[in-house]
């Protein structure tokens, strides 16, 4: 045998040695606990316990009244925040409404006038275009472009050709142009 295994086997049967004793002694003093216990009569009475300090009844009864003042407030906080979602959300609704109402009248609003031109420039089609072409030339080129471009290509052709060379061109740059910055996808 090595050295190292009889040290091993020693501390291990000293270990035991130990553990055996640690509850010789534990098993003695269990026996005579419990024989001083069954001795003893039982104490039918429930255990009264002390008042607490004055001190800390009133410490405590402020702190339940100061906990109850905030829920109060924070109760009414609550309520004037519920008032004023309601408040809120029927402001909304009046919004929603008058929206909508701004929106039929701008409709309106624009088809009349999408009538008044198409009707406008249907007489202008109809106009000689010796006559057409006088009207255009007094009007701003960017209102004319405006016309013209609505008009049917053989009608504003023969408006421009009676035009003057400066404004047919001031016209016709308006027009390729109007569309140059839209998105081509």
């Amino acid at each position: 045998m090595s050295r190292r295994s009889r040290t091993r086997g020693a501390l291990a049967l000293l270990a035991l040695l130990l553990a055996a004793s640690g509850a010789m002694r534990v098993g003695s003093g269990v026996g005579a606990a419990m024989a001083r216990a069954s001795n003893e009569p039982v104490s039918e009475a429930p255990l009264d316990c002390p008042e607490p300090p004055l001190a800390l009844a009133e410490a405590l009864r402020d702190r339940e009244a100061a906990v109850r003042a905030q829920e109060e407030r924070m109760q009414k906080r609550q309520a004037a925040l519920d008032e004023a979602e309601k408040s809120v959300r029927a402001q909304m609704a009046e919004l929603a409404e008058a929206e909508a109402e701004l929106n039929k009248t701008i409709a309106l609003a624009d088809g009349a006038a999408e009538n008044d031109v198409s009707r406008l420039t249907s007489v202008y089609e109809s106009m000689k275009p010796k006559e057409a072409a006088r009207l255009f030339e007094a009007m701003a080129p960017e209102f004319a472009a405006g016309f013209i471009g609505r008009m049917q290509p053989e009608a504003a052709a023969a408006v421009m050709s009676g035009m003057s060379a400066e404004a047919a061109y001031s016209v016709s740059v308006l027009l390729a142009g109007r569309n140059a910055l839209a998105p081509s996808e």
